[in-house]
C-alpha cells in the first residue's frame, strides 16, 4: 500500500511538472517514447500477427493524434494564461490514453467463445470465416506497408509547416493559372480528379478510410491544366490551395487517377473561379487536424474533399447532402446515387 501511495505521488508531481514546465519537445518525447515502448512491447509479445498488427496501427494513429494536438491545439496559440494551462492538462490526459488502450486491449483478450459455440460452426460460416481471413490478410499487408518507417516519419516531419488555426497560404495561383480558367468557360463541364497518388499522407489515410482513392481535386478543363485542390505543397509552397500538376499524382509505382465530368453552366463555372480567385487572395491552409477531430477555425483552412464540396455548394452543384467537414473523396462517386457524374478517362502512371 506504500508503495501505491508513493507511486501515485510520484505520478501526481510528474503531471504538475509537465503542465507547470512541459515544452514542446517535452511533450513530444513522452508521446514518442511511451508509444514506442508498448510498439515493442506489442511486436515481442505472443499474440496473433493479426491482432499484433491491429494494436501497433492504433498506438501509430493515437502517436500522431498525440503529436497533431501538442503542435496545433497545446503550442499553437498563446503560451500564457488559463487557457493554455487547460490545454496542456488535457495534452497530459493524453499522454495516459495509449495505456488504457493497452488496458483494455489485454481484458479484451481473456474473453474467448464458448465450447458450445465452436463446435456449432456452420460449414458457411467456416468458409465465410476463412476468406474474412484472407482478406483481412491482405488488408494487414496493405497496412503494415502503409504504417512503414518511412511514411510515419515523413508525416510527422512534414506536420510543422502546418496551421489549423492562420492562414499561411497566400497568392499561390498566378495571373496564368486564372488566364487558363477563363479560357476553360466554353466548357460547359467541370472535372473531379480522384487520386491514388501513394504519398505517405495519402497511404496513411487509406489505413483509416479502408479506400484506395484518398485524394480528390477539380479541375476547369478536359485537359487538366487547371487543377487545385488542397494539399501540403509538395514541400514547395505552404499546405492549402494549390495547383497540382499531373506529376503531382505519382509518388508509387502504379499510382493512378480516375477522372469524372460534371456539367456546369458557364455562370455557375465563372463563380467556382472567382471563388478560388477569393481563397487565393485572403488565404489559406490545410485542416490536418480537422481530418481526425471533424472541426475547421477557419473557413479557408480545409482538406481536399472539404474544398470540393464546400466548391459545389457554392454554385447549388453538390448533388449529396453532407457536412462538407465530414464528406470523403470517394463519397463524390459512392454518393452519386442519381448519377451525376460521369466517367471521362482514368490515367496509370507506371
Amino acid at each position: 500500500m506504500k508503495a501505491q501511495k508513493i507511486l501515485l505521488l510520484f505520478i501526481l508531481l510528474l503531471g504538475m511538472a509537465f503542465v507547470s514546465f512541459g515544452t514542446a519537445g517535452i511533450f513530444f518525447l513522452a508521446y514518442l517514447a511511451i508509444s514506442m515502448i508498448l510498439i515493442l512491447k506489442t511486436a515481442t509479445s505472443g499474440q496473433y500477427a493479426s491482432r499484433k498488427f491491429a494494436l501497433v496501427g492504433i498506438y501509430f494513429a493515437l502517436l500522431i493524434l498525440q503529436l497533431m494536438f501538442c503542435q496545433i491545439v497545446i503550442f499553437g496559440g498563446p503560451l500564457h494564461g488559463p487557457m493554455f494551462t487547460f490545454k496542456k492538462i488535457l495534452g497530459l490526459i493524453l499522454i495516459y490514453t495509449p495505456f488504457i488502450v493497452n488496458t483494455y486491449a489485454n481484458y479484451r483478450r481473456s474473453v474467448f467463445p464458448s465450447v458450445e459455440d465452436i463446435y456449432t460452426v456452420s460449414f458457411h460460416s467456416l468458409t465465410s470465416g476463412l476468406d474474412r481471413i484472407v482478406r483481412a490478410k491482405n488488408g494487414l499487408v496493405k497496412t503494415k506497408q502503409s504504417l512503414s518507417i518511412t511514411n510515419i516519419a515523413v508525416f510527422l516531419t512534414d506536420l510543422p509547416r502546418h496551421s489549423a488555426t492562420s492562414y499561411i497560404n497566400r497568392n499561390g495561383l498566378t495571373d496564368k493559372y486564372f488566364e487558363d480558367c477563363d479560357e476553360s468557360l466554353a466548357d460547359n463541364h467541370i472535372y473531379l480528379i480522384m487520386s491514388d497518388t501513394g504519398s505517405p499522407g495519402s497511404e496513411l489515410l487509406s489505413v483509416f478510410t479502408q479506400k484506395m482513392y484518398n485524394h480528390i481535386s477539380i479541375s476547369f478543363d478536359y485537359d487538366l491544366k487547371t487543377v487545385v485542390s488542397y494539399n501540403g505543397g509538395e514541400k514547395l509552397y505552404p499546405p492549402g490551395m494549390n495547383k497540382e500538376q499531373i506529376s503531382f499524382f505519382q509518388k508509387k509505382q502504379g499510382a493512378s487517377i480516375i477522372v469524372y465530368t460534371l456539367n456546369c453552366t458557364r455562370d455557375k463555372k465563372q463563380a467556382m473561379i472567382d471563388k478560388v480567385r477569393e481563397i487565393n487572395r485572403i488565404g489559406s491552409a490545410y485542416n490536418m487536424m480537422g481530418l481526425v477531430t471533424r472541426a475547421t477555425f477557419k473557413p479557408n483552412i480545409m482538406f481536399c474533399s472539404q474544398f470540393i464540396y464546400s466548391l459545389l455548394a457554392e454554385v447549388d452543384l453538390n448533388y449529396f447532402e453532407s457536412r462538407a467537414i465530414d464528406v470523403k473523396p470517394t463519397d463524390f462517386v459512392e454518393k452519386d446515387y442519381y448519377r451525376h457524374l460521369d466517367y471521362c478517362y482514368q490515367i496509370k502512371f507506371h
